[in-house]
């Protein structure tokens, strides 16, 4: 299914920024772990940060098939590219299908001008994978009107720059099963609330990473996303719905990036008379890479068409996202291959690409609970409907 002509537009002034505004200046950027300031601005201008807020909100929301083929590119260009735009997505989806009137008019119309920043705040220092085992609790003050946060979260991406956070926390901690005790509020920078350090990390340059800390911090009763206690889990659930689409983006954009280059190289470079791609070694390396890529990316573009049919799609998301991160860390190390010594140099870009993938494999919860995410869906709706 081919995008309308309109979003089509979308997708190639996405690639042509990044050809023109991204690809000569990333190395550097990178190398430094500066973060992007002008490439982010222009993102704003673009209207990148309300791809996923409609009118009378934003500009209009794309559909998801038009989204990660945005984000694909982004992440073609530079992978943190992407990610300063992914949490901010899902905040925007989780107050679009959750939140009240008067929370999508306070904060969507900021968001889609990229003016207010926003980000998700899930994992714990103790607690990964392990949602329903958070600590973090936010507790009523009846008579304030207000609720008390105490508690931490780590590996939160552009934490900083964020003005806005969406915190899945509990609101009742003796609530049976747990997740009927999680809710989300949506926190601003307020006191109590602190960003204790940047996570130095191996890919990933130049977004911060952060750990945040709550000792006692107030936020409004309305800050509850929505208006009813206990539901945060499951909102949760259907933002990462989008989360795990914007991963898979993102790896697909990485895996095109290390193809390209690979197969770019291979042509130009010659050993023992010919160019490279014609040694059988090399040709196998580029057939599989290729053959990943394209699996990769049509297992994408089916979970975007499947979430936009508004069908629960928590497994091809799922999917997508396994594959794609598996195939982006293979294909990126196909690439090293390709280019010998050179695939281990700062000054190609492979190197890059070798130490942004494993991110896609770990983020947005790691593989292995993917793979339990799709099995308890492969035996709920007895197999695969193909």
């Amino acid at each position: 299914m081919k995008l309308a002509a309109e979003e089509e537009a979308i997708v190639r002034t996405a690639r042509e920024f990044v050809d023109k505004q991204v690809r000569p200046v990333v190395r550097e950027l990178e190398h430094a772990n500066a973060y992007p300031e002008e490439l982010i601005e222009a993102m704003k201008k673009m209207g990148i940060f309300g791809l996923s807020i409609p009118e009378p909100y934003g500009f209009g929301a794309v559909s998801m098939p038009c989204y990660v083929q945005v984000a694909e590119e982004l992440a073609r260009g530079w992978m943190s590219l992407a990610g300063a735009m992914g949490g901010h997505t899902v905040v925007s989806k989780l107050i679009l299908l959750f939140g009240t009137e008067e929370q999508k008019q306070k904060y969507l119309p900021r968001m889609a001008t990229g003016e207010l920043r926003a980000t998700m705040a899930l994992t714990e220092p103790g607690g990964g994978s392990d949602l329903q085992a958070m600590r973090t609790v936010a507790r009523r003050d009846g008579d304030a009107h207000e609720y008390v946060i105490n508690g931490s979260k780590t590996w939160i991406s552009n934490a900083r720059r964020s003005d806005l956070v969406a915190l899945l926390c509990k609101t009742d901690p003796q609530a049976q099963p747990a997740h009927r005790g999680v809710s989300i509020l949506l926190v601003e920078k307020v006191p109590g609330f602190s960003i204790s350090k940047d996570l130095p990390k191996l890919g990933y340059k130049g977004v911060e990473a952060c750990e945040l800390n709550f000792a006692d911090c107030r936020v409004p009763a309305d800050a509850l996303l929505g208006s009813v206690e206990g539901q945060g889990f499951a909102q949760m659930m259907k933002g990462l719905e989008v989360g795990r689409l914007q991963v898979a983006a993102r790896a697909t954009g990485v895996a095109r990036a290390a193809f390209d280059d690979a197969l770019s190289y291979a042509q130009d470079r010659q050993s023992f008379g010919k160019p490279i791609w014609e040694h059988q070694s090399v040709g196998n390396l580029l057939a599989d890479m290729g053959t990943k890529l394209y699996a990769a990316r049509s297992l994408l573009l089916d979970a975007a068409r499947k979430f936009d049919s508004g069908e629960r799609c928590d497994m091809e998301a799922g999917m997508a996202k396994l594959f794609a991160s598996e195939a982006a860390m293979q294909i990126a190390l196909d690439a090293v291959r390709v280019h010998g010594g050179y695939g281990y140099s700062t000054e190609y870009d492979v190197e890059r690409y070798f130490r942004d993938a494993p991110l896609m494999i770990v983020g947005e919860g790691t593989n292995e609970i993917q793979k339990g995410v799709i099995v308890k869906q492969l035996v709920k709706r007895g197999g695969l409907d193909i």
